[in-house]
């Protein structure tokens, strides 16, 4: 029996170093040659790591949620046959065995879920306590010894926090559980009885996407100047004909929202090529791309992911709308490739039902811009009569917001775009035009 070394392997992509997101075996593991090991993410991607060996397993460096570079051991496995010394070992005897092929790596976009496995919820070491009763809403009250009552209606009325000295007593001058029945309902409730019930904390360790989130959010905000331009836009039209292309529509997909403001983003990026850029702030270069690659933020179970739509401005509505929905089901399901989640020039991010007045979304950097749809709602408006007049009508309206990078993009650029796109949005028969 021998021990062999197996370090983590290149993964390609000047990929330098990796975090750990799930170990898939433990020290006193049998594993089979090609048995998938561990899990670990380079960017967006999550990476499975297999063994080129068969043996036991040893020792395994690092937990979920650490860091380990390009070269340095991942762990031990105990191997049956004789032992050679291997370069790159300090000293230590190692089973010569193959290098991992690359195409023992696979590839692979993992969405994170809320009953993942004990690794990806990685707690604290110490267990917690076992939560501690509800505390009483108030003290006991100071005139309950003047009263009569049964030990079980004193603990009551003090889990309600009611004061016995406030409560009516029967006519022998002892109040019983009915008393406070009398009193509760008196006081409509009151406020007595407690409005939730105390858990214990949680602690959830940051690994994986959504500390892929949290740092990419952070580097965000700290290095790009942010400036946000909101404005109000009237839809009704917009939706009239979306309600009419649906109806029509056959085997094609669905029309939402979406990609009728991705197809109106695409007709005026010719005229503001500054909000389709990407930013090298190191390099000091901004590439204004001529192509629009669309980054549509979606949530999964996982976090936030930004699936791509390619060549957005060569897409109809119908194949917008299909690729709308097979990247987000893609990102939710886990099925997404590494290309379809990288290379965004532009982001539009919406919270769909959720709505919101207005937003100030972050951008997703190295980009420059992200515009942010928000929830219609239907109010009265003065309209033109078309004789000269006006007339109060219900209308259709939603608020479109744009983030900018303001080393980028000034203030005059984005809410000339925006007024632009308010002006085709309202006149939405353009968009079907050549």
């Amino acid at each position: 029996m021998s021990k062999f070394t197996f370090n983590m392997p290149d993964v390609g992509e000047g990929v330098a170093e990796a975090e750990i997101v799930e170990w898939h075996v433990k020290p006193g593991d049998t594993v089979e040659e090609d048995q998938h090991l561990v899990d670990v993410m380079t960017d967006k991607a999550t990476i499975d790591i297999e063994s080129p060996v068969t043996g036991t397993v040893l020792e395994v460096s690092g937990e979920a949620g650490d860091t380990i570079s390009v070269g340095a051991m991942l762990l031990v496995i105990e191997v049956e046959g004789e032992a050679t010394v291997t370069s790159g070992s300090s000293g230590e005897e190692h089973a010569e065995a193959p290098a991992p092929k690359s195409e023992a790596v696979e590839e692979r976009i993992e969405v994170e879920t809320s009953d993942a496995s004990d690794a990806d919820d990685a707690l604290a070491a110490d267990p917690h306590p076992e939560p501690l009763p509800a505390p009483t809403l108030a003290p006991q009250p100071r005139h309950e010894a003047k009263v009569l009552a049964s030990p079980a209606v004193r603990q009551r009325a003090r889990d309600l926090g009611i004061d016995l000295a406030e409560v009516k007593p029967a006519a022998d001058g002892r109040i019983r559980h009915a008393d406070l029945d009398q009193f509760l309902a008196y006081n409509a409730g009151g406020g007595f009885a407690p409005v939730g019930q105390s858990r214990a904390d949680e602690e959830k360790k940051v690994i994986g996407l959504r500390k892929r989130i949290a740092q990419n959010m952070a580097a965000s905000k700290r290095n790009i100047p942010h400036f946000s331009y909101v404005e109000e836009v009237d839809v009704t039209e917009l939706e009239r004909m979306r309600a009419d292309l649906n109806a029509n529509r056959g085997s094609k997909p669905k029309l939402t929202m979406l990609p009728l403001l991705i197809g109106a983003v695409c007709r005026l990026i010719p005229q503001y090529p500054m909000i389709n850029a990407r930013y090298d702030d190191e390099a000091g270069i901004v590439t204004r791309h001529g192509a629009v690659h669309m980054g549509m933020a979606t949530q999964t179970d996982g976090g936030l992911m930004v699936p791509v739509i390619r060549d957005a401005q060569a897409k109809n509505l119908w194949q917008l709308a299909h690729e709308i929905g097979r990247l987000a089901n893609a990102a939710r399901d886990g099925s997404a490739k590494s290309e379809e989640l990288s290379g965004s020039t532009l982001t539009v991010t919406s919270l769909g039902p959720l709505g919101g007045v207005a937003t100030t979304p972050v951008i997703n950097r190295p980009e420059v811009a992200i515009i942010g749809p928000n929830r219609i709602i239907e109010r009265p408006m003065y309209v033109p009569d078309g004789v000269g007049g006006e007339r109060i009508e219900k209308r259709k309206l939603m608020n479109i917001s744009i983030s900018c990078d303001h080393r980028v993009v000034d203030g005059y650029d984005a809410a000339s775009f925006i007024q632009e796109l308010k002006k085709l949005i309202e006149t939405p028969v353009l968009l079907l035009t050549d």
